[in-house]
């Protein structure tokens, strides 16, 4: 996810979003300590998506 995508966003959609990435990021994290993944690079993928979408959010914080 780009960051301009993530500016269009409201502030409550990227918090549900971010809530939605974390539950695909530790349900990748179990099926990875389970057994191999396909994409192992998809957990730092959503990594950088919820520090960007964080840091969005701290942009409209500083903001006002």
């Amino acid at each position: 996810m780009k960051t301009n995508e993530i500016r269009k966003m409201t502030t409550e959609e990227i918090n549900k979003k971010i809530a939605e990435v974390k539950a695909e990021l530790w349900n990748l994290k179990f099926s990875g300590a389970v057994s191999g993944l396909e994409k192992p690079h998809r957990i730092k993928e959503l990594r950088h998506d919820v520090a960007r979408m964080k840091n969005v959010l701290n942009e409209r914080k500083d903001e006002e």
